[in-house]
C-alpha cells in the first residue's frame, strides 16, 4: 500500500510538471524583427555638374577635385556602413533606410549595387527637390521585408519667403510584415543665420510633417506612422517637441501623437552630430502611438545610434568626431559629418 501511495504522488507530480511546462509552451510568443534606419550622407553628389555654381565644388574641376576614385570611395564606405546596419534577428539589415544629401537617383541607384550591400537587392524610391543645392532625400527598402503601396512628395511653402526652396518631405505608405505603415522622410531647414533665428523655418516644417500624419490617420486610424530625418533640431526643441508633438516618454504619448526615443539618448550624451564640440541629436526616428502600443501590428522595441568605432575619426583635430568625407576642405576619406541611427519593430508570429 506504501509503494503504491509513493507511485501515485510520484505520477500527480509529473503530471503537475507536464502541465506548467506545456502551459508556458501555449504562452511563449515568438516575435520578427524589422529594421527601420536613417542616415544623412553628407553630400553624396556623383562627379558631373548639373547644378551650376551649386554642385561646381562637387566636380573634378571643383574645389574638392571631386573624381572618380573620392566618388567610389565614398560609395563604398556608406554601403560597408549600411551593411553593418544588422541584428542577430535581422541578418539581412533594416526593412527601410532612410537617407538625406543626395544629389539625385543615380547615387542611390550606383550604392545600392555595391559590394557590400548588393545581395540584399534594395529598392529606390526618390524624388527631385527643388533644393537651391539640389539635395534630396529618399528611401532605400528591402522588397522582401516592406513592399510599398504608394509615394507622396510634399512641398514646403513658407508665404513670407516666396522664394524659400527646401527639401520636399517623401510619404512612402507600404506593408512592413503585412502591417500597414507610413514612413515620412525629412531635412528639414538648417540653422543657417542662427538657430533661434531660423527656429520658425523648422517649426513650418514639423507643422507640414504633422499635417501629412493627420491625413494618414484620417484613411487608416490604425496605421503605423514613423517620422524620420535630419531634423536640424534636438528632441527637446520647440519644432519637435511642440509642433509635431513628439514627447520624451513612451508612457506620455497620446492618441494621434508621437513618441521619440532618441530623446533619452540625448539625455544620456549621446548624439548623431557634433557642433563645435557637444553633440547633437538631429538624426531623429520618432513613432506614432499606434506603432508604441502595437495596434497596427507592430510595435516598438528599442532605438540606437550606431556610433561603431569605424565611424569615427580616431586622431587629429576632430578625434571622436563622425568621420567625414572631408576634414577643414581636405580630403578624409571618411563616411558621413553624421551617424546614422535606427529603430525596431516586433511583430508577433502567428502560429
Amino acid at each position: 500500500m506504501k509503494t503504491n501511495r509513493i507511485l501515485t504522488l510520484a505520477l500527480a507530480l509529473l503530471l503537475g510538471v507536464s502541465a506548467s511546462v506545456s502551459a508556458y509552451a501555449q504562452e511563449r510568443k515568438m516575435y520578427r524583427t524589422f529594421g527601420v534606419a536613417f542616415y544623412n550622407l553628407e553630400n553624396l553628389f556623383d562627379t558631373i555638374n548639373n547644378n551650376g555654381k551649386y554642385d561646381f565644388e562637387f566636380s573634378p574641376q571643383g574645389s574638392y577635385r571631386w573624381d572618380g576614385a573620392k566618388y567610389w570611395k565614398k560609395i563604398n564606405n556608406i554601403a560597408y556602413s549600411i551593411s553593418q546596419m544588422t541584428t542577430k534577428t535581422t541578418p539581412i539589415g533594416p526593412a527601410v533606410i532612410g537617407v538625406s544629401e543626395i544629389e539625385n537617383i543615380t547615387v542611390l541607384q550606383d550604392l545600392v549595387k555595391a559590394d557590400a550591400i548588393k545581395e540584399w537587392n534594395l529598392q529606390i524610391c526618390h524624388h527631385d527637390s527643388p533644393d537651391a543645392r539640389g539635395v534630396d532625400v529618399g528611401l532605400l527598402y528591402n522588397p522582401k521585408l516592406f513592399r510599398v503601396i504608394n509615394v507622396t512628395n510634399h512641398r514646403l511653402v513658407v508665404p513670407e519667403l516666396p522664394r524659400f526652396k527646401t527639401r520636399d518631405q517623401m510619404c512612402v505608405v507600404g506593408l512592413m510584415g503585412g502591417s500597414r505603415v507610413a514612413v515620412i522622410v525629412n531635412h528639414w531647414p538648417s540653422r543657417r543665420g542662427g538657430e533661434k533665428e531660423s527656429s520658425w523655418l523648422r517649426e513650418a516644417a514639423a507643422s507640414l510633417s504633422r499635417s501629412i500624419a493627420d491625413s494618414l490617420y484620417k484613411i487608416d486610424p490604425k496605421m503605423g506612422v514613423i517620422v524620420m530625418g535630419d531634423l536640424n533640431d534636438d528632441p527637446h526643441n520647440k519644432s519637435v517637441a511642440e509642433t509635431l508633438g513628439a514627447v520624451k516618454k513612451i508612457a506620455d504619448t497620446k492618441e494621434g501623437g508621437f513618441f521619440n526615443p532618441f530623446w533619452e539618448k540625448l539625455d544620456k550624451g549621446i548624439g548623431s552630430y557634433i557642433y563645435r564640440g557637444g553633440w547633437d541629436l538631429f538624426d531623429q526616428i520618432i513613432v506614432n502611438k499606434n506603432l508604441v502600443d502595437g495596434a497596427c501590428g507592430l510595435k516598438f522595441r528599442s532605438a540606437e545610434v550606431l556610433n561603431k568605432p569605424f565611424l569615427i575619426q580616431e586622431d587629429g583635430q576632430y578625434k571622436g568626431y563622425p568621420k567625414r568625407t572631408f576634414s577643414s576642405g581636405a580630403w578624409n576619406g571618411g563616411f558621413s559629418d553624421h551617424l546614422p541611427t535606427e529603430i525596431y519593430l516586433v511583430q508577433e508570429v502567428r502560429k
